[in-house]
């Protein structure tokens, strides 16, 4: 008998389009037809079927390859952007304060980053098969994601000179920045969630996160967010009180002042607190589990 397949057949009949799905392995045989009909709305559930039989087939060992591939892709992409973006702006090589660039590239680039994350949930919904794995499969592929963008910029431009220089991070909603190893220490937190939940999913444990340990991430991902916006937001509420930035009838004044902005300082201390939180809330999940898988399989 062969390990695991799939093939498929393509039949026209009165010109209905069929594809039959084989799928066989030691114990079983399955057989599925999807049926391409004029009226393409009838396919969405059928489509939605036949990815959950594929899933199935697949091993974790399988789409973690897949997702991996796909985020090294992703980061390259998002590079190569930034490359261009630099060559454009900054051609003497990136620096603080950020160069003026028009309303019109600003706010293409806001949702180039939306976009961005937005694919990023996609492969987890597609990789995952219940809420918590589609959760950790997102966080594996961003992280992924983040790590190898970093790499590339690296290969491509030489650049960061040092884990120690500030980057822009994202843009939504304010600005974030910090030195190019905070974000790389988040990614590798993130991987380390993302494995012990795709590790428990493979040994067959129902696998959910309570709402404690979503109180302790939630809370610990906030404080980190406030790390990365803290010397930004302490730069431009320097200049203008929070009722000054609401009333203002437009926002060219802000926006000509965030030109200005050199990064002084990076709240480690908040970084610090925020990471501790989230590492308290994965070991309190990973040992819950490994209590579980323990009496579940004892020696």
């Amino acid at each position: 008998m062969h390990s695991n397949y799939y093939s498929f057949k393509l039949l026209d009949e009165n010109n209905i389009f069929w594809v039959a799905l084989i799928y066989r392995d030691k114990s079983q045989k399955l057989s599925h037809f999807i049926h391409f009909m004029d009226d393409f709305s009838l396919l969405i559930p059928e489509f939605f079927n036949f990815i959950k039989i594929m899933k199935k087939s697949i091993s974790y060992f399988g789409v973690l390859v897949w997702i991996t591939i796909f985020s090294i892709a992703m980061a390259y992409l998002e590079s190569a952007v930034v490359v261009y973006l630099r060559a454009l702006t900054y051609p003497e090589g990136f620096t603080f304060p950020m160069q003026p660039i028009g309303r019109n590239i600003a706010l293409t680039e806001i949702f180039r980053e939306a976009a961005t994350i937005i694919m990023l949930i996609g492969a987890g919904i597609l990789a995952g098969k219940n809420f918590t794995e589609r959760f950790a499969w997102f966080l594996y592929s961003f992280a992924i994601w983040d790590i190898f963008y970093y790499v590339f910029l690296k290969i491509l431009i030489n650049w960061p000179s040092s884990l120690l220089t500030w980057d822009i991070l994202f843009l939504i909603p304010v600005t974030w920045v910090g030195p190019v190893i905070s974000p790389v220490i988040v990614s590798l937190t993130m991987i380390l969630l993302a494995g012990f939940i795709i590790y428990f999913n493979s040994k067959n444990l129902k696998v959910r996160i309570n709402w404690q340990i979503w109180t302790l991430l939630i809370n610990g991902s906030l404080v980190l967010i406030l790390s990365f916006i803290w010397d930004y937001s302490s730069f431009i509420l320097s200049h203008y009180s929070l009722s000054q930035i609401w009333s203002m009838p437009d926002n060219h004044a802000l926006y000509d002042l965030a030109q200005q902005y050199v990064p002084q300082s990076f709240n480690w201390g908040l970084f610090g607190v925020g990471e501790l939180i989230i590492l308290i809330a994965i070991t309190w999940f990973a040992w819950h589990y490994f209590a579980i898988l323990k009496k579940s399989f004892p020696k």
